[in-house]
């Protein structure tokens, strides 16, 4: 690895401790194009957050779906609107077919990053490894060769249960031992001795390597337990409480960290439900209630349909948390 790319990895650490993440994700419209109108209001919107950065093409942006065009202009869009943030581009494959076409689209995704000033790049658990009798030696080759594009490396463990693969510890070591690898982003949603379990052997074997959480659901305890950073689909809302509990953590300053991190569950508690793949549509629903986009631009294409129920209750727990920005009466979906 050169010398230039250590820099890149020591830099986007630097950048990201402390901070959050915004997984981000795109408004459409009913008809499953890009809604322009919200799409410019929300990177507005997001460039005045106290955010460390975005992740783009995770799968809060359903990275994995859309087509080439929508992508590329996403992404520029988003580069440009955060000029001094760190962008982060989720890269990986939906086809499963072929271990070596995935990884393959995972590298040309990789490119097409760089190409448009990605900072770094979050890799996508390679779910088609699942049960390949050498999956653990092949998970360590993806990503070495992900690594070859030249940016610095975010590791994603995300949970089988949760839809991604469990990394053993011995794979969790090759891959934290890559000098590409910012840290790991840990997101494994009901399974909190998984994230025990991880976060002990950072601590232990990694200290140099930044434990990043995904949790939106345990989002404080997450913070307690090592991580030093956070990117969640729940940063797309709500920024600054958000933003507030991590500073609270990293300050000490621990009875605004509860107060904060109570808050910030209730938050999760309406956007993180079941069905989970809902949550897409339900942080779109919250800006539409933070007065951000239009209710028309709260559709997500891949996702379930919300019931007015859920679309009322997100607006309540938005004002009670005084963030909203609409109080009057709830918007049709």
């Amino acid at each position: 690895m050169s010398s230039t790319t250590v820099s890149k990895v020591d830099d986007i650490r630097a950048q990201l401790v402390g901070g959050l993440i915004a997984a981000t994700p795109v408004p459409f419209d009913s008809d499953n194009r890009l809604h322009e109108h919200a799409h410019a209001s929300y990177l507005s919107y997001m460039a005045t957050q106290r955010i460390a950065g975005v992740a783009v093409w995770a799968h809060t942006g359903r990275g994995l779906m859309l087509d080439d065009q929508t992508a590329r202009r996403v992404f520029r869009d988003w580069r440009e609107a955060l000029p001094l943030q760190v962008v982060i581009a989720g890269v990986g494959s939906r086809d499963d077919t072929s271990r070596e076409q995935a990884t393959a689209r995972t590298v040309k995704m990789a490119e097409t990053a760089a190409e448009l000033g990605a900072d770094a790049l979050l890799v996508y658990a390679p779910t088609w490894l699942r049960e390949h009798p050498l999956r653990d030696e092949l998970i360590v080759e993806h990503h070495r060769r992900v690594a070859a594009v030249g940016l610095p490396l975010i590791a994603f463990y995300l949970y089988e249960k949760a839809g991604g693969i469990s990394y053993s510890q011995a794979v969790l070591d090759e891959l934290l031992a890559l000098p590409e690898i910012v840290g790991i982003k840990m997101a494994t949603l009901d399974s909190v001795v998984t994230y025990q379990d991880v976060s002990r052997q950072l601590q232990a074997s990694h200290p140099d390597k930044l434990l990043i959480t995904g949790e939106d659901r345990f989002l404080g305890y997450s913070l307690r337990r090592g991580a030093r950073a956070a990117l969640i689909g729940m940063g797309a809302v709500c920024c600054d409480l958000q933003a507030e509990l991590l500073g609270a953590h990293m300050n000490g300053d621990a009875a605004r960290f509860l107060e904060l991190s109570d808050s910030v569950d209730r938050l999760a508690e309406v956007l993180f439900v079941n069905p989970m793949e809902g949550y897409i549509r339900r942080l779109l629903c919250a800006l539409v209630h933070l007065g951000v986009i239009p209710v028309e631009a709260a559709n997500d294409p891949w996702g379930p349909p919300l019931s007015r129920q859920e679309f009322e209750d997100i607006g309540r727990m938005l004002n009670s948390l005084k963030v909203a920005a609409l109080s009057t009466a709830m918007q049709e979906l």
